[in-house]
């Protein structure tokens, strides 16, 4: 069994439950998905780049990317209905719970000037959104090879407010900004 959810299982679930006053256990925040996200609006036109791309996110995340297609066409910028525009990978389960042990203990501490995670991307829901400017802070990807790329992370949980997602997720072991 994957380390973070051994912990989450075994620690955090029951202080959790004691700390929120829940009586249910069912009622516990935990975490559901994790969405990637990569836009390649820019390097559309470029086949090779983006083959490349799908390769580093599915090296990133251990799993393919599926396709994201445009709905509507955008002429002001070059976008026609039915083009690839961005790619996306969901996990779930055992896979999700070994790339947010390796973001929250890997990756994050080793971006440079990293001071924590605002509080402010999350949204009404208790769904957290974490935007990287470039992909190659992953330990996975190979800078001499690859292009810098931007790519998003949406950690979604089961808490219907903000206060206990915050709570979950400063359990798990997410890196928060003091103050």
């Amino acid at each position: 069994m994957n380390r973070l959810k051994e912990k989450y299982q075994k620690e955090i679930s029951p202080k959790l439950k004691s700390a929120l006053g829940l009586k249910n256990f069912m009622a516990i925040p935990r975490v559901t998905k994790v969405v990637v996200n990569m836009g390649i609006g820019s390097v559309l036109k470029d086949k090779e780049t983006v083959t490349k791309l799908k390769n580093d996110l599915m090296a990133i995340t251990g799993q393919a990317p599926s396709a994201r297609n445009a709905r509507v066409s955008v002429a002001s910028f070059s976008v026609r209905r039915g083009m690839l525009v961005g790619l996306k990978v969901t996990l779930r389960g055992d896979r999700m719970y070994s790339f947010l042990d390796k973001l929250f203990s890997i990756i994050l501490p080793r971006l440079r000037d990293f001071r924590g995670v605002l509080l402010s991307s999350f949204d009404a829901n208790g769904n957290y959104t974490l935007g990287f400017a470039e992909h190659t802070v992953f330990p996975e990807i190979d800078v001499t090879k690859s292009q810098p790329h931007g790519l998003e992370i949406t950690i979604v949980t089961s808490a219907k407010e903000k206060e206990p997602a915050i709570k979950l997720l400063t359990e798990l072991g997410m890196p928060f900004e003091k103050g």
